[in-house]
């Protein structure tokens, strides 16, 4: 059933059956039913799990899960404000994939919307949001049930109504049973669709959001097993999926298992912190730091890139984060070599903050270089002309027929790869045995015995000691580092400082098992 909605969502059709239908008549019909005029403010609580967006062991398996084990949202619709707070640990499930897999302890999160303004709490600090997280958030109040209702009502919706034909999924509108699919657009620019039941319930809310890697990512949460809460209906399961349009409808995300619901909870106006209020957007920083002749860490932000000089051409080793972070790299290549082109992109992993940023270099005309694996993903969803209204970079912008007219170059990777012009060579090899990515990339210099991994090891900053114990990532690098025989001298993240091997071998050890 779900499939099927989506897909008349998506392509603006309906079944023959389906019919006009005022749309503020749907809609208060299920405002009477749940209750929702009298609700101004609502906390809810329970337990369940979430995961890590787009940081998935391979592009075909879902994201990696945590247990929630306390979850609490407090809405004020009035205020147009929202404080999510939940408690994470590793849980029982597999220790595979990215975002911090596994989890050590308990991870407390705190994120927190009013109005224009967002913030994280670390303990008792406030911390600023991301730039674009305070409109997500703000978008988040009004896809709660009673939100979308809210909004809905002061919007000019539009409805369908038809029966749902086919099976459908477990706590949905069963085969045979009407549906009311009521759109309107949100803050300006989200798509919203709302599906409300023949007991007028909204059952499924649905909107679309900007991705880096994905484009109009969807978002969609499904409500379900609702009680009567002193008059105020609300779902007791909340069912969240985002991302990969290959997989409708898309990657679990989230479930909370609702066990308590205050309806007009007393929330006290949140204060907004003036280190939060006066935050302003800064520019993308970017550090350029000589290696050897030739090689650049491109550093001076949370990720880093790496360029090698060739006799005719660059390439560029990582393109991590968003158009906006290889736009400034490529800008700091071209001061740097100025008068060669970037004619290749290396990918060490699809995680979403290390290739977020490919598509800009092909935009550029460099040919991607990542493993095998990749391949479908990148050719079907990365560099896929999927709608990217809400954030459109530059590939859409300058070849928005870009699959007919011009595809995305791949050089794919199972076994050694080498790039050289007969002086300078660079070597990509696949890991084996990682658990935090199944198709890993290892780039190797070797004259200039230079390694630069992703995720795997990160040296100390200078004058701090090394670690006591290796991580995991470090001893499987160390196992792959003799299975392939290199000789390492300097080591070179993706995330943190150079370091030396004489200090990765006194973590790791000459030999791990």
């Amino acid at each position: 059933m779900v499939k099927k909605l989506l897909l008349f969502v998506l392509l603006g059709l309906v079944a023959g059956t389906a019919a006009a239908q005022d749309a503020k008549a749907a809609l208060q019909a299920a405002a009477t039913a749940m209750g929702t005029a009298n609700v101004k403010s609502v906390q809810y609580s329970g337990a369940g799990w979430n995961a890590a967006l787009g940081q998935s062991y391979s592009p075909e398996s879902d994201w990696p899960r945590f247990d929630v084990t306390s979850y609490t949202r407090t809405i004020d619709y009035v205020g147009k404000s929202s404080r999510e707070e939940l408690t994470r640990r590793q849980g029982n499930y597999p220790a595979r994939g990215g975002g911090g897999t596994p989890i050590q302890g308990d991870q407390r999160v705190t994120a927190i919307v009013s109005g224009n303004y967002s913030w994280n709490m670390q303990g008792e600090t406030a911390n600023p949001s991301a730039p674009d997280a305070g409109e997500i958030r703000q978008l988040e109040i009004w896809l709660t049930p009673h939100g979308f209702l809210k909004a809905a009502m002061e919007a000019n919706p539009t409805a369908v109504s038809f029966a749902v034909a086919g099976p459908s999924q477990p706590g949905m509108t069963q085969n045979g049973k009407k549906m009311t699919v009521v759109s309107f657009t949100a803050l300006g620019k989200y798509r919203v669709n709302g599906t409300i039941n023949d007991q007028n319930l909204v059952e499924l809310v649905q909107t679309w959001i900007p991705n880096p890697v994905l484009g109009n990512m969807l978002y969609e949460t499904r409500y379900t097993e609702y009680k009567d809460f002193g008059g105020t209906k609300f779902p007791t399961l909340l069912h969240t999926h985002q991302g990969d349009p290959r997989l409708n409808p898309g990657h679990n995300f989230m479930e909370i298992k609702v066990a308590n619901v205050q309806p007009n909870v007393s929330v006290a106006a949140l204060t907004v912190p003036d280190n939060v209020r006066q935050a302003t957007a800064q520019p993308v920083r970017v550090e350029s730091q000589k290696l050897a002749e030739g090689v650049w860490l491109v550093a001076g932000g949370t990720h880093n890139s790496v360029a090698v000089e060739f006799r005719d051409f660059v390439a560029v080793i990582e393109a991590p984060l968003n158009e906006e972070r290889s736009v400034a790299v490529i800008g700091e290549v071209r001061k740097l070599v100025p008068s060669k082109p970037i004619n290749y992109v290396v990918n060490t992993h699809h995680h979403f903050d290390h290739s977020g940023g490919l598509r800009t270099y092909v935009a550029e005309g460099a040919t991607v270089v990542t493993h095998q694996a990749n391949r479908e993903f990148y050719e079907q969803v990365v560099f896929y002309p999927a709608q990217r209204t809400l954030q459109p970079d530059r590939l859409t912008t300058f070849y928005p027929l870009f699959s007919s007219q011009r595809r995305a170059e791949l050089e794919t990777v199972n076994q050694k790869f080498v790039l050289s012009d007969g002086t300078r060579t660079v070597e990509m090899h696949p890991m084996q045995g990682l658990a935090h990515n199944s198709n890993m990339l290892l780039v190797y210099l070797p004259k200039e015995k230079i390694l630069i991994n992703a995720d795997l090891y990160s040296p100390p900053v200078r004058g701090a000691q090394p670690l006591a114990t290796p991580t995991p990532g470090m001893v499987t690098l160390n196992q792959n580092m003799q299975r392939l025989k290199l000789d390492v001298g300097q080591h070179v993240p993706i995330h943190g400082v150079v370091g030396t091997n004489d200090d990765f071998v006194k973590t790791v050890g000459k030999s791990s098992n």
